[in-house]
């Protein structure tokens, strides 16, 4: 890029202020959202969901970011703060937590478009000339700056980010944008039977990913027509899009991958069996979503720790990994571990056997146990013989849960253990 080229795209995002939707309940994650808001949700060894939105504002160069939290934030709002508040209010940067606080009415957040709006004293405060509304609970790697250069030449008032899905795949699944051959918008489809496919390319229609950029002023004006509207849901997908594309220019944005130019990898792990999927897909020998790319480091928290460990080395009682991830602080003690993913300060003892399975911070795993296709969530006590995905008929009699792919979530609580603070 033209040194020129990247000043302008730099003066774009100096102009953006991020705000990401964060309070998400993540029903479908069962137990796994009992004690946290989905963006919390670890992943991918390290990481919560929320760290790679957050990562992908700082890599872009947009440095103010306002997080909207809502259901269940303490652990989110914990790890905000101890990782993500050292940026520099004086220098026009800075990450902020934007709680529920019924700044404009009696009411909490009612829906995503209502957060926003709740918020629009805080946005006004800024000055920003473009407000990007990003969704807080998706994985993915994306240059918000292509987009942003994207709306401001197309002339839109409102660019909104969509994957490029398979039709078949999109059906009664994503919010879907009908686009003439310029990627103008010319309809909004919520989760539709039949999508409508990309002009010259049947196979493929253009799935919504809850990412917006809209010019202020413009966004004001939509956000208080919407808070004035009795009958609304106060929500981007079913309120604000179908209106505002029916009246005005709204660009829609595919989103490709930056180096190859194809369909960028992107995630919704919002269910249990999509969570274990693509926590595996990070142990790939060349996987989809480098997180080893130090052109695009994924930012977080992480407490001091030792290095991992592995220690016995006899025939019937060896410490190791094989296709796995460890992180540090964990102990493998004479345990077998294979095609896993561990989190910080897992310690697995003596002929303990893991497979396939995502393991979060602080659990500890007796001696004897076998675990397969499994997600075991954070601090989790694992009793001495304890087996769990090997008879899953047995496991619901345990009280753990069984996905409909034959994942097992253990938590706390199942194992009668004290719940809470996650």
């Amino acid at each position: 890029m033209e040194k020129q080229d990247i000043r302008y795209v730099s003066r774009l995002t100096k102009d953006t202020l991020a705000l990401v939707l964060a309070g998400g309940r993540g029903s479908r994650l069962h137990e796994l959202t009992n004690w946290r808001a989905k963006p919390a949700l670890y992943f991918g060894g390290k990481y919560r969901i929320i760290d790679f939105p957050l990562s992908n504002c700082i890599n872009s160069g947009i440095r103010r970011i306002g997080v909207l939290t809502q259901y269940k934030a303490h652990s989110l709002v914990r790890h905000l703060v101890a990782g993500w508040s050292h940026f520099k209010k004086e220098l026009g940067e800075f990450v902020e937590i934007l709680p529920a606080s019924q700044r404009y009415s009696e009411d909490w957040y009612l829906g995503t478009a209502d957060a926003i709006y709740q918020n629009l004293d805080i946005i006004r405060a800024e000055q920003p000339k473009y407000v990007m509304v990003l969704s807080g609970d998706h994985i993915y790697k994306m240059d918000y700056g292509s987009m942003l250069v994207a709306h401001v030449e197309s002339g839109a008032r409102m660019t909104v980010s969509c994957l490029e899905v398979p039709v078949e795949e999109a059906a009664k699944a994503f919010g879907v944008m009908r686009v003439d051959e310029n990627n103008r918008v010319l309809g909004f489809e919520e989760k539709p039977e039949h999508p409508s496919p990309i002009p010259g390319q049947d196979h493929l229609t253009l799935a919504s990913m809850g990412n917006y950029i809209f010019d202020t002023e413009f966004l004001f004006e939509h956000l208080q027509l919407d808070a004035a509207n009795p009958e609304s849901t106060h929500d981007f997908g079913n309120d604000l899009i179908p209106r505002i594309v029916r009246e005005h220019h709204i660009l829609a944005y595919p989103f490709r991958d930056m180096n190859t130019g194809e369909r960028a990898y992107w995630r919704d792990v919002g269910t249990l069996d999509s969570f274990w999927e693509a926590n595996m897909e990070m142990i790939a020998t060349a996987p989809a979503f480098n997180i080893y790319d130090p052109d695009w480091p994924i930012w977080t928290y992480q407490s001091q720790l030792p290095p991992a460990k592995f220690v016995h080395d006899f025939e019937d009682r060896r410490g190791y990994a094989v296709d796995s991830m460890v992180s540090g602080g964990c102990i493998i003690s004479g345990a077998a571990i294979r095609r896993s993913l561990l989190f910080s300060d897992v310690e697995l003892h003596s002929f303990t056997q893991v497979d396939d399975s995502v393991i979060l911070p602080g659990v500890v795993v007796e001696r004897n146990c076998k675990i397969r296709r499994a997600i075991i969530d954070r601090g989790c006590q694992v009793p001495e013989g304890t087996v769990v995905g090997y008879d899953l008929e047995e496991d619901r009699k345990k009280g753990f849960r069984v996905t409909n792919k034959g994942v097992v979530l253990v938590t706390r609580g199942m194992l009668g253990q004290p719940e809470g603070y996650v």
